[in-house]
């Protein structure tokens, strides 16, 4: 595995190969081997059951309220998927995001709030489509940073996003049992 400066992440093509990509406010696109898109209503059985298969808990109403916030043009609030351009029914991943602002004196910035790829999907770049077509939308808003939450235990994600270009930031979580 080749080594990179946590300083000067890595240089990549713009988009994914095999992805087409629209913005959320854009009709979805067709061509390559997947498409990005924003959420449908028709997508939340399959997103829940994709995340219930990497997290072990079914949470379709949670979804289904994320979705809602997305399609209420809250601004900042992002809902895509990720679908075969073979079979536009088939979800291959999915990507949530927000621009959340001044918590704890953070300035505005996305905030990547959920990533999965189907186990079928791994490897052809639709996690890293997902992740850029965020981006894009955060960008189009102003925003100059890009964050997320990663379970030090949880290895898979903490590799992908650092091969993304991301790294610590400059805030430490802290939380308490109130159990």
């Amino acid at each position: 595995m080749q080594k990179r400066s946590a300083k000067k992440p890595r240089k990549r093509a713009r988009h994914a190969a095999g992805a087409t990509t629209r913005g959320a406010g854009d009709a979805p696109a067709s061509g390559g081997r997947f498409t990005i898109r924003p959420a449908r209503q028709g997508d939340i059985p399959a997103v829940t059951a994709l995340d219930a298969g990497i997290t072990s808990l079914a949470k379709g109403p949670h979804w289904q309220d994320l979705l809602k916030r997305s399609r209420a043009r809250q601004t900042g609030h992002f809902f895509l998927v990720a679908t075969s351009s073979a079979s536009p029914d088939a979800l291959l991943g999915f990507i949530v995001g927000e621009i959340r602002a001044w918590e704890f004196g953070s300035a505005p910035c996305g905030w990547v709030y959920a990533l999965g790829v189907a186990s079928g999907a791994r490897g052809i770049g639709v996690g890293e489509a997902l992740l850029d077509a965020i981006a894009r939308e955060f960008r189009r808003l102003g925003m100059t940073k890009m964050r997320t939450m990663v379970a030090k235990q949880n290895a898979l994600p903490m590799m992908f996003f650092r091969a993304e270009g991301m790294m610590a930031g400059p805030y430490i979580q802290l939380e308490k049992n109130l159990e």
